[in-house]
């Protein structure tokens, strides 16, 4: 199936490992080109240079109020369009609601929430009909994941402003969607993982409530993100997409 992706421009935040990085191969490798974003700078070069040349890094910081601007402009002088955003964030801090401290929220708020709100915004204004906005999530949108309090405050949020962005933009022809990862086996789940007295008890636990009984390979998630952004999706938005191997047992 032909998605449509070839040399189309998205920009692909939290690219250097991880979903980011997923997305930003499989877009990669359907023709896509990509601006891939982090705060390392070694990291982002690392993570560009093995894309090839479809791709250019700029490590860059969600939180930086100017990230948004740099971004889209980075796309347009180098790649001299864009078609799309999306917006990976690495997880806040991990902890019960004793746990955290203010600092932790607020930095947290500023990258996962404010930053993403800021990106989506500008690309907003910057799309023409035919473009899309999308938010990598969790499945705590639906539900709570214990431990991970300043998550389960922010990223149902963001759900509720795609949402509202999605009706906002639907009008000019530009979509907005979310995905809704659960138990994708990557650095940071496997370091929540590790967090327990018994990680391979831990992840078999996991692995129990899931459908499939196994946790997802990072490019089954990239290929879910790459459809979900291309012209092949385009009567797709204001969506909630798990992909999670049946770990949600709800409608």
């Amino acid at each position: 199936m032909d998605l449509g992706l070839k040399d189309r421009v998205y920009v692909v935040t939290g690219a250097t490992r991880g979903l980011g990085n997923a997305a930003a191969r499989e877009l990669v490798a359907d023709g896509a080109k990509v601006v891939v974003t982090g705060r390392d700078a070694e990291r982002v070069a690392h993570a560009a240079a093995e894309l090839g040349p479809n791709a250019v890094g700029v490590a860059v910081d969600n939180a930086d109020p100017q990230a948004a601007e740099r971004l889209i402009a980075t796309a347009r002088e180098t790649f001299g369009a864009l078609d799309g955003v999306l917006v990976s964030v690495g997880g806040p801090p991990p902890g019960f609601v004793a746990d955290n401290t203010d600092e932790q929220w607020r930095s947290a708020f500023e990258s996962v929430f404010l930053g993403a709100v800021r990106l989506a915004r500008a690309a907003a204004a910057e799309l023409e009909p035919g473009g899309v906005i999308g938010f990598v999530l969790s499945g705590s949108v639906h539900e709570p994941i214990p431990g991970l309090t300043i998550s389960n405050g922010l990223r149902p949020g963001l759900a509720g402003f795609a949402k509202s962005l999605s009706d906002e933009l639907g009008p000019r022809g530009i979509r907005v969607v979310g995905l809704l990862p659960a138990r994708i086996d990557t650095d940071r789940v496997r370091e929540l993982d590790g967090l327990s007295a018994d990680p391979e008890a831990t992840r078999a636990a996991n692995e129990s409530r899931i459908a499939l009984r196994r946790y997802g390979r990072p490019e089954e998630f990239g290929r879910t993100a790459a459809f979900l952004l291309s012209p092949a999706a385009s009567y797709l938005t204001g969506i909630m997409v798990p992909v999670d191997g049946g770990m949600r047992h709800g409608f």
